[in-house]
């Protein structure tokens, strides 16, 4: 697995299901990592359109160091907003891109038609896992570190050298502007009215945070979806690829959680 240079945009290179033609998916990374995590599913998903923007601060946009959570939402938005007329977009987001995704819908309404946001730790990261994250700063710019993630997270190996480099990347201060916003927690004010369908989903064996935020986007978002994927850790878009890309199709063509995603304990 390589990094892209520029690359942003994979048009449809086969005819899709009816009614596709004016879709586009936006695919947002996680936040130790950059675009080219999505790889599987540019592949999965070759009869859409899919982009898959570096966030801002990350990848090739390293460089850039955010103001804030919200600017990266505002970066966000703007590509988007810069989409041609009349496609109906689709936002897809993992861990810190699923947040992303959540607030992009809720600050700036009317911009995409849904959102589908796995592991979205909507209320925040507290306790020791919470702390555990903020000491990582310490460490961020050690390659020892990115190594010792890569192996924890289940990197696929051919891809470990690429994560380290793109963890690297990710300049300290960035992380230092972002973490408060991502693990204290902050709703997305305005979600439930911003009229974008809601796809809130958590690998059954995810963090603890991933999992409990489920019952929060349950309760504060009526109509929105909500599923465990059984088995699956929180970088389950790498883990099983397959069921990842085929939810993702699930959602956007036929507008439904794929069946293999079971609802949470105590919600039908």
């Amino acid at each position: 697995m390589t990094a892209p240079d520029v690359v942003v945009h994979h048009p449809a290179t086969r005819p899709g299901a009816p009614g596709t033609g004016a879709v586009s998916v936006v695919l947002l990374h996680g936040g130790n990592v950059a675009s080219w995590m999505w790889e599987p599913q540019v592949e999965a998903l070759d009869d859409l359109d899919v982009w898959t923007p570096d966030l801002l601060g990350f990848g090739s946009r390293g460089d850039q160091v955010p103001a804030s959570l919200d600017a990266v939402v505002d970066d966000v938005a703007a590509t988007v907003s810069a989409f041609p007329a009349g496609r109906e977009v689709h936002v897809v987001g993992l861990s810190f891109g699923g947040i992303v995704a959540l607030r992009l819908a809720a600050q700036h309404p009317g911009l995409v038609r849904s959102v589908l946001a796995s592991g979205a730790v909507v209320d925040g990261v507290p306790g020791l896992a919470g702390a555990f994250g903020r000491a990582q700063l310490r460490v961020w710019d050690r390659p020892w570190y990115w190594r010792g993630q890569a192996v924890a997270m289940g990197i696929p190996a051919d891809a470990r050298d690429l994560f380290v480099r793109s963890g690297l990347a990710i300049r300290r201060e960035t992380m230092a502007r972002l973490l408060p916003d991502v693990y204290g927690g902050r709703w997305p004010d305005g979600l439930a009215e911003s009229g974008a369908r809601v796809f809130a989903v958590a690998g059954g064996r995810d963090l603890r945070a991933a999992r409990g935020a489920l019952a929060t986007i349950g309760r504060r978002v009526p109509d929105a979806v909500v599923r465990l994927a059984p088995g699956m850790h929180h970088q389950w878009s790498a883990e099983d690829p397959d069921l990842f890309s085929a939810m993702i199709r699930s959602w956007v063509v036929d507008g439904v959680a794929h069946p293999r995603l079971v609802p949470p304990p105590g919600r039908a």
